[in-house]
């Protein structure tokens, strides 16, 4: 009986460990793109005045919480100077692990962005 829970708890975490991996991931990928959503939000006037890009807090803010709202996941977006930085905190239901009362993993994703220029001088064929 003891083995059997023993050799349980081992396939758990081995099934509930790659489920929690892959929650990460996907975690990750959606803060990468919801700071990059953020990261658009430049002040055209200042670029247009004075060429250098800016961002809109308030918009960069809204637009990255838009993004993650549109996937379905929450999380926290700061900008600081010209970078948008967004956390996600998710939860992965364990599949195995409930046997030994571990219900339920948390896992965090981070993603950064900044604004870039685009093609400034054409390329000659």
């Amino acid at each position: 009986m003891v083995l059997t829970i023993g050799i349980l708890a081992l396939a758990g975490l081995t099934l509930d460990g790659g489920l929690a991996l892959s929650a990460k991931v996907k975690a990750n990928g959606q803060a990468e793109a919801a700071a990059r959503a953020g990261a658009q939000a430049i002040d055209l006037s200042a670029y247009r005045s004075t060429g250098t890009l800016q961002l809109v807090p308030v918009q960069a803010v809204a637009d990255a919480q838009s993004y993650l709202a549109t996937v379905g996941a929450s999380g926290t977006v700061t900008v600081s100077g010209d970078t948008v930085t967004v956390t996600i905190t998710a939860s992965q239901n364990t599949q195995l692990l409930g046997m030994v009362g571990i219900s339920s993993l948390t896992v965090h994703g981070t993603g950064s962005a900044h604004p870039q220029r685009g093609v400034v001088t054409a390329i000659d064929p």
